[in-house]
């Protein structure tokens, strides 16, 4: 049974609560690091679903690489879905994301908080994590773009990533970009028959999800691999892809659903 452990800014929460605040400050904190160059002062954001209702994301204006427990906002599920439909302006967006706190404070959840509450309810993604990659931004800032979205250059960025990550235009950050991912993710799950890893932002940035904080991190340094290489390909006269049924070959191995088991990547 779980116990209360602790009462703090977040309110009282129990071990359960307690576990997914410190992988999910443990996740931030890498991702903020400055050697990695995957965001800086207070870019990009990350959250975790505590449990059907109740999800925790990173405070607006707080830094990744110094993320502290009172930054860390608890916010209910139905409010913020709510959302979605209605053609909101900065201020009445700004009252709802305040209402849709779980808990007391002077901390306001991030505005792109729609896309993580959409995201977080779906099958196996337990924590999310948004940056601003130089390496990958380089490509979202291109016209080659879907080239790197649609294509994958080795297994590994097949097991971390996925076949194929899903490519989103560029949107007005908050509901608005909210309502392009779900109705991205839903259009992509529907034509290809699996969930994207990855979500690319054309100039923006990239969002990864998975069951747990080693997932969302594993995706997150992959890609940005993947990304490197992808831009030094080209001064050797461009990408060479693995084909389709390579990818998929790759993509359905047991060995390495297995391998993916145990380094904490699947639920299952």
């Amino acid at each position: 049974m779980l116990h209360k452990t602790e009462q703090g800014n977040m309110g009282e929460f129990n071990s359960h609560e307690e576990k997914v605040l410190e992988n999910l400050l443990d996740l931030s904190h890498t991702l903020g690091r400055s050697d990695k160059s995957l965001a800086i002062l207070g870019e990009g954001n990350t959250s975790a679903r505590i449990d059907k209702d109740t999800f925790l994301i990173k405070a607006s204006g707080s830094e990744l690489s110094s993320l502290k427990r009172d930054e860390i906002v608890k916010v209910n599920f139905a409010p913020v879905l709510a959302m979605f439909g209605k053609k909101s302006g900065d201020e009445e967006t700004h009252r709802a994301l305040c209402a849709a706190k779980a808990t007391p404070g002077e901390s306001k959840p991030s505005v792109e908080t729609t896309f993580h509450a959409f995201l977080l309810q779906q099958e196996n993604v337990r924590f999310v994590g948004h940056t601003h990659p130089i390496s990958i931004n380089s490509i979202l800032c291109s016209e080659k773009a879907a080239l790197f979205a649609e294509n994958r250059l080795f297994p590994d960025e097949i097991v971390c990533c996925g076949p194929a990550s899903l490519l989103i235009d560029y949107v007005d950050p908050g509901t608005l970009l909210g309502e392009a991912i779900k109705d991205g993710w839903e259009a992509f799950v529907a034509q290809r028959g699996f969930p994207p890893k990855v979500i690319l932002l054309k100039n923006h940035g990239v969002i990864t999800t998975g069951a747990s904080a080693s997932a969302v991190l594993a995706a997150t340094l992959m890609v940005e691999k993947a990304a490197r290489i992808f831009a030094g390909t080209y001064a050797m006269g461009g990408p060479v892809f693995m084909p389709e049924k390579e990818v998929w070959r790759i993509h359905t191995r047991i060995d390495e659903h297995y391998r993916q088991k145990k380094l904490n990547l699947t639920s299952s």
